[in-house]
């Protein structure tokens, strides 16, 4: 990358709401930025009302702890969200486009927290609609969702969810530096090996500390023994790594040449 990595703070440089809102024009003119948020939504809060009007009757994992009911469509969703934190900076990694946009933004920081900053409001969003809508969906084919100690933490998490997936995703991008090994590590591994090893025995007391199993135990109504942690914690789990990731992916963008 030809620009300085450092340049002098006292130097010119483009204000943080200029850098927002040309991040803002990427995502709205792009078609792979603005379709995978909305395909995450539509996954989310359909595949729950599908799900449990479906298996509502018959599978009591659903019913009896509606956390796990209400936001089943979110298994689904996650992935579309995940591509889209990958995509937002991890394509132009790809297409060599990061040169011009720090040519635009030389502040790498900036540029940096400007994709951050868009991806939580996106994630935000996609959390807010989807949460209600999952708990809609829920409600209609089964009674019960709006009520019950959990209620208030599981749709608080709901909404938080997304947020954290989209930051964290989006540091590991710009840690690796790369599409293509950003979507080899996170869509198969942390999407879907995370919640085949979580239930198996021995692998467990591990799993359970990775960000998506620790952030997902938050939108659970009931405890659950094998975890080693309480719900709020498991948020707080998630936090702590979505912090590093984010810290990481500064450090790298900073380094590079």
């Amino acid at each position: 990358m030809s620009p300085d990595p450092d340049p002098d703070p006292g130097s010119d440089s483009v204000p943080i709401f200029t850098a927002l809102n040309a991040e803002r024009i990427k995502l709205t003119t792009l078609r792979s930025l603005w379709i995978t948020p909305l395909l995450s939504f539509v996954l989310t809060a359909g595949g729950t009302t599908a799900v449990t009007a479906a298996l509502g009757g018959k599978d009591h994992t659903i019913t009896d702890d509606p956390g796990v009911g209400v936001f089943y469509g979110l298994n689904f969703g996650q992935a579309a969200l995940a591509c889209f934190a990958i995509l937002l900076i991890g394509q132009e990694f790809n297409t060599r486009m990061i040169d011009v946009s720090l040519t635009a933004v030389p502040r790498r920081g900036r540029l940096y927290g400007a994709k951050l900053t868009l991806g939580a409001l996106v994630g935000l969003g996609v959390g807010s609609a989807g949460t209600a809508g999952s708990f809609a969906g829920y409600a209609a084919t089964v009674p019960g969702a709006w009520d019950g100690p959990g209620f208030a933490r599981s749709a608080t998490a709901g909404v938080l969810y997304p947020v954290l997936l989209v930051v964290f995703c989006l540091g590991v991008t710009t840690l690796l530096g790369n599409l293509t090994a950003a979507m080899g590590l996170l869509v198969p591994v942390v999407f879907l090996l995370s919640p085949l090893l979580g239930g198996v025995p021995g692998v467990r007391r591990v799993v359970q500390f990775l960000p998506d199993r620790a952030g997902q135990y938050a939108l659970h109504y009931a405890d659950d023994p094998r975890v080693s942690y309480g719900h709020w914690t498991g948020l707080l789990i998630m936090a702590l790594w979505t912090g590093a990731a984010a810290y990481g992916g500064l450090l790298a963008l900073r380094r590079a040449k």
